[in-house]
């Protein structure tokens, strides 16, 4: 049933619609494209429909030997669960993304059903658990406690993922009584896991973790969320693996907070538990995964494989657990579309089989090399890895999929016949860009791939800040417009005698702002007179801590070790930090940034934050320490940027002045 949704299709959409299938065909006029835009259409075409499923089995499609089994149950009771949200609230966490992971919590605990339990979990290095020792109800009054403590969160610290995880165990699987046990059977038990980063204190070898997380989670669903390219993915994807779930990747757009209420939304309803696929009488063979830990509601269970030749009446098993008892059904589920067997033929509908048989063999070789990429990453022997690449490699190549084992060459349209034709591409006359493979391994083979002949904008922040304006209750963010070799003055403290310097190097331009300059920190250099024997010294680099002051001491940034002199705390996180503690509610955060495959706009920089200012001055100076104690902040627009951005150039004044010496920023929304 094609759904048009709160309006009715565009002109020239033409729907040919039976009882088994829907074609549908836009083809607006030059006229009708230009009653919309003057520079054509740019824009989604949406079709939404959905299908009769008639029996609670599902449907069956034979197509040449293989099968698919679309399993979609409707009309089932909705499952209560029991649900722990686990947050990452470790320094890396400051700024845009505590916001949009409070944002996109705000909404999800409202979502809660009555019938539901949670509770919340936040862990840097040390772990917080909202309420202790048990899930509470999701009452009214609950979820209001519960977003009043999400609003409270603040972030700072390292990454003990191994004491959330074990923490999040306890609740899911407390020791308790037969009788509260049984109750809580009827409860989905679900960890929802968020993180930015590596484990960095604590327990931070990976096997380790992910076998004491097996051991504690039991039967538990995990669901990882990566957020941003710094966490570890590859460990999120094994514990999910291991623990009934998925892993997914929060890219790090201004819809961050959709993203997280996105995928909560697939798992906020769960209908059955441990559902197994079974197909009787060795009908089937080459199966792709038929056991599943649990069906949402909006989603789709599908198993793929091979028949037997002559195979007329299809018998599925199914088992699983609803929300009151185990059910088991067995039934001859009907056979659509099946070529040659004497089934139903696609009347009405024109055109051949082809592209529905390619199609059934296409989606069991996507599901068998995606199960045979998660066997390989979840083996140890280097044998069993070899064996399962292999396969996964030539099913691959004969699909035509672009994996993890198969390598890319894009094949573009010249630039003249791009700009002669822009609406179509012409593969055969098209120029062809091939990949380098990496030194480091052996090359992969290669999937051909045609794209169309457009640049892609790479966007990729300046030394950026995000500056906590206390007595606002804001935040505020903003670039600075730099040359390389600058050295800015980001504090300065008269009376406490600290001075934080950056020293800026020179990055690449983005196509089309070659007039403007880009620059990162690689060096920061702070000091503190400590009144003791002489002034401590800190100087940070992409590779190094060095700390002055009564000696010299080193500290390489890929592995934990900390120093204090005169009072002043320098501790490094493995791979990822460093915290220096000058005093009393003074405390700062750099970020060593290091990109796993940087492009060509990303280079290793250095972020710096101010975690705690309290203890700053009121006479504080400098880029970021003229806001400690600003309890107002004046814009004076100046003109605008880059082109074709939302960023404005501005001057900044403090307390509703904006004089002539104030620098220019580059502001945009937090």
């Amino acid at each position: 049933n094609v759904n048009y949704c709160d309006t009715e299709p565009p002109a020239s959409t033409h729907v040919e619609q039976s009882a088994c299938c829907a074609r549908v065909r836009y083809s607006p006029t030059l006229q009708q494209q230009n009653s919309i835009s003057s520079k054509g259409l740019n824009a989604d075409f949406i079709i939404q429909y959905d299908v009769d499923l008639k029996d609670l089995m599902g449907e069956v499609q034979v197509y040449d030997g293989y099968f698919v089994h679309y399993f979609a149950p409707r009309g089932l009771p909705v499952v209560p669960k029991d649900v722990i949200f686990v947050i990452d609230v470790s320094g890396s966490m400051i700024g845009t993304k505590m916001k949009q992971t409070k944002q996109a919590m705000g909404t999800i605990l409202g979502d809660l059903r009555e019938g539901d339990h949670f509770n919340i979990i936040t862990f840097s290095d040390k772990v917080h658990t909202w309420k202790k020792g048990r899930t509470v109800r999701a009452t009214r009054q609950n979820v209001r406690d519960a977003k009043d403590f999400v609003k409270r969160i603040i972030a700072e610290g390292w990454t003990n993922i191994n004491a959330a995880l074990l923490s999040a165990a306890q609740l899911v699987n407390p020791p308790s009584s037969a009788s509260s046990s049984h109750l809580s059977s009827r409860r989905v038990p679900l960890v929802i896991f968020l993180t930015d980063g590596e484990a960095t204190i604590g327990v931070t070898a990976g096997d380790t973790i992910l076998n004491n997380a097996k051991k504690a989670l039991g039967s538990s669903s995990l669901f990882g969320l990566a957020f941003g390219d710094d966490a570890d993915f590859l460990l999120l994807k094994r514990l999910a693996l291991d623990n009934r779930g998925v892993a997914r990747m929060v890219y790090e757009d201004a819809d961050a907070d959709l993203q997280l209420k996105g995928f909560y939304d697939e798992v906020a309803s769960p209908l059955l538990s441990d559902i197994q696929l079974s197909y009787l009488d060795d009908q089937a063979f080459d199966i792709t995964r038929s056991l599943f830990p649990n069906y949402f509601q909006g989603s789709e269970l599908v198993v793929a494989g091979r028949v037997k030749p002559g195979v007329k009446d299809f018998k599925v098993s199914m088992s699983a657990t609803d929300s009151k008892q185990h059910v088991k059904l067995e039934n001859d589920v009907l056979i659509s579309y099946a070529k040659g067997n004497g089934s139903e033929d696609l009347a009405g509908c024109s055109g051949d089989l082809e592209g529905i048989s390619s199609f059934v063999h296409r989606l069991w070789a996507y599901y068998t090399i995606k199960e045979l990429l998660l066997a390989k990453l979840n083996a140890t022997d280097p044998a069993t890895q070899r064996l399962l690449a292999d396969k996964a490699t030539n099913l691959s190549l004969k699909y035509n999929f672009v994996t993890p084992v198969t390598s890319l060459v894009v094949v573009k349209p010249d630039a003249d016949e791009a700009a002669q034709t822009p609406t179509t591409t012409k593969p055969t006359t098209a120029a062809t860009t091939t990949t380098t493979p990496s030194t480091a391994r052996p090359a992969l083979p290669p999937v051909k791939v045609i794209v169309p002949s457009t640049e892609a904008e790479n966007i990729d922040g300046d030394p950026h800040f995000v500056v906590q304006l206390p007595k606002l209750h804001q935040n505020l963010c903003f670039t600075v417009d730099g040359r390389a070799n600058d050295v800015l003055r980001l504090v300065e403290d008269p009376e406490r005698g600290i001075i934080v310097d950056g020293h800026l190097m020179g990055a690449p331009s983005k196509h089309g702002a070659e007039e403007r300059t880009r620059t990162y920190f690689d060096r920061l250099t702070i000091s503190s007179a400590t009144g003791g024997s002489g002034d401590i010294m800190i100087t940070l680099s992409l590779d190094a801590v060095v700390v002055e002051g009564e000696g010299q001491d080193h500290l390489p940034i890929n592995q934990q070790g900390s120093v204090i002199r005169q009072g002043v705390t320098v501790a490094v996180d493995n791979h990822q930090s460093c915290w220096i503690e000058l005093a009393k509610d003074v405390r700062f955060l750099v970020l060593f940034h290091h990109y796993k495959q940087p492009s060509y706009l990303q280079m290793a920089h250095l972020g710096f934050y101010i975690t705690d200012g309290r203890g700053l001055s009121a006479s504080s100076q400098g880029l970021l320490g003229t806001y400690a104690h600003t309890s107002s902040v004046t814009l004076c627009i100046a003109g605008f940027n880059i082109k074709g951005q939302i960023q404005r150039k501005m001057t900044l004044g403090v307390n509703n002045t904006c004089a002539e010496s104030t620098v220019l920023w580059d502001m945009f929304s937090c």
